[in-house]
């Protein structure tokens, strides 16, 4: 059998309609075989179209993951990720072609390559908000950034959770946002009552007029389109570099370093486990178990002060005190104009 065709299956029919796969898990399993592809062709000397399935042999997957690490300097991370692309195949031809059952069982006892996890890089409070009260209000675009801060903090939200936001997940009289997350999963949260205020007040005052094909995203860029997760990414990396040292950015992630805060926060606050893998929308709470091995001093000072922020009004908010002075300065200097 060509293996050309049982990868058109793989992408056609396995993926997306058996096993439901969103865009970003198809992209990325695209990217592997993108790469394998070439490498297969030039180890077996055999053209692409040519290649069967019986020529994916355990040792010309080990050979590939190799090249990875050697001739394109990938991580173990990276390393797993090809790898568990290719396993994937190999479950679809256990499924739909059982004759090759002998070939998909091999492949599926390569090993994951052990590697060291990062250290957990989640922001303390009194640096959530130094990161917050560096935001120049003065502008839509400042009002737009502050919002997103304070929602990627206070919801745990993955970047490109919330550059997909659309309106209609937002309800502001109920205090909750509906998240959609990995897989096509949506989850329900409640957010602060400063929080639902700044979404509100950015729609009502500070969201620019979209594009047509972005009527319905919450967050807009410049150009009226819709925010990408590299979006939100920069516009983290912008505030943390303002009040952060270089070495202390050095063990953060600046988007996902919020989503760990919020999880570590809620830690502190003594929330059970399962809230908290709940909120972040993890699938098991074997990913959640990693933050209950952080040793987190409790800092009864900061953690009142930051009680007392999350749960306050913009109308206690020095912040957008300091707005409202700015636009009634605007409104006087446009009405000595018109004179």
């Amino acid at each position: 059998m060509k293996l050309s065709v049982c990868i058109r299956q793989f992408f056609e029919q396995y993926l997306p309609q058996i096993k439901g796969c969103g865009p970003n898990t198809i992209k990325s399993y695209r990217d592997a075989f993108s790469l394998f592809l070439p490498f297969a062709r030039d180890a077996l000397d055999t053209p692409i179209d040519s290649l069967q399935v019986e020529q994916l042999t355990p040792k010309l997957i080990v050979n590939f993951l190799g090249w990875l690490e050697k001739e394109r300097e990938n991580g173990a991370r990276t390393r797993n990720h090809r790898l568990a692309a290719i396993k994937s195949l190999a479950k679809m031809m256990m499924y739909m072609h059982p004759d090759k059952r002998d070939v998909a069982a091999r492949i599926l006892d390569i090993p994951k390559k052990r590697y060291h996890r990062n250290i957990i890089g989640f922001l303390y409070q009194e640096e959530i908000l130094a990161v917050l009260d560096s935001v120049d209000l003065s502008s839509a675009q400042g009002f737009r950034n502050y919002s997103i801060l304070n929602l990627l903090f206070d919801s745990g939200a993955r970047a490109s959770e919330v550059a997909a936001l659309d309106l209609d997940f937002f309800d502001p009289h109920k205090k909750t946002l509906a998240i959609l997350g990995k897989g096509g999963r949506f989850r329900m949260i409640n957010i602060w009552p400063k929080t639902t205020d700044l979404l509100c007040q950015y729609i009502k005052k500070y969201r620019i007029t979209p594009r047509k094909l972005y009527r319905n995203r919450l967050f807009l860029n410049q150009r009226g389109k819709e925010f990408t997760r590299h979006g939100i990414y920069r516009l983290c990396r912008k505030y943390l570099e303002k009040v952060l040292s270089a070495k202390r950015l050095k063990d953060l992630n600046p988007a996902h370093s919020f989503r760990h805060s919020c999880a570590v926060n809620m830690l502190l606050a003594g929330h059970p486990i399962s809230d908290i893998k709940n909120r972040l929308g993890h699938e098991s709470v074997k990913s959640t178990m990693v933050y209950l091995h952080l040793d987190l001093r409790h800092r009864q000072q900061i953690q009142e002060k930051f009680i007392a922020y999350t749960q306050s009004l913009l109308n206690q908010d020095d912040k957008i005190d300091e707005l409202i002075e700015w636009e009634n300065k605007e409104e006087i200097l446009i009405w000595l104009d018109s004179l």
